[in-house]
């Protein structure tokens, strides 16, 4: 009894390490690149206008030639098998082309979703570093700050300024006042100076008189 392989093993094996793989002189892809060639002739109207062209020139010659003349008399069986064995075979070769269409637009998808995936991956990397930067420029003072900052100080000068020139006025005021008074008067009593009071200024006659 033969030895049955495991589908996972078989779908494990590599289409080349695989001995029973039919091989052919021509290479896998010289004959896909064919089979997509007449594929796409088919499927032209180019092919169908030929190919009709030719049945009326075949059923025309088997009819109206003479006998002697006649390869495919009525019911016309050699082109019924021409037909026939070209059906056959466009039939393959139409499903090869589709299926190498087929792996063709799975290896596009796999590098479109190798590129979203690297898109996106890089759209994230870029996101945090977007991120830092706006966490480490938030400690960072603009230049709205520095304007505000400025104005701030630049005000405190002014108002500093301005209590100091109030301050020196008003220095200047007081001592251009005590200038103004003068001297205080005094009378001379002995050797020193007293300061003359109102009560000096009064009449002596308003004194009581004392007793003799």
């Amino acid at each position: 009894m033969a030895h049955r392989r495991d589908p996972a093993e078989r779908l494990a094996t590599p289409a080349a390490g695989d001995r029973r793989t039919l091989h052919l002189p021509g290479g896998g892809d010289t004959f896909g690149r064919l089979a997509e060639a007449v594929a796409r002739n088919l499927g032209t109207s180019r092919f169908l206008i030929v190919q009709t062209v030719l049945v009326v020139v075949w059923i025309t010659f088997n009819v109206v030639a003479i006998k002697a003349l006649k390869f495919d008399p009525y019911p016309f069986i050699l082109l019924n098998l021409a037909f026939s064995t070209q059906a056959s075979y466009a039939a393959p070769l139409i499903l090869l082309a589709q299926n190498r269409q087929e792996d063709r637009d799975r290896a596009q998808l796999e590098r479109d979703r190798d590129e979203a995936r690297r898109t996106q991956q890089d759209t994230e990397y870029l996101a945090r570093e977007l991120a830092s930067i706006r966490i480490a420029l938030a400690d960072v003072a603009t230049a709205e700050d520095l304007e505000r900052t400025l104005e701030r100080v630049l005000d405190a000068n002014g108002s500093a300024r301005k209590k100091a020139k109030k301050k020196k006025r008003l220095d200047d005021m007081g001592s251009a006042a005590a200038s103004d008074a003068g001297p205080i008067e005094t009378s001379g009593v002995g050797d020193g100076l007293e300061p003359l009071h109102e009560d000096d200024d009064r009449d002596d006659s308003s004194e009581p008189a004392s007793p003799s």
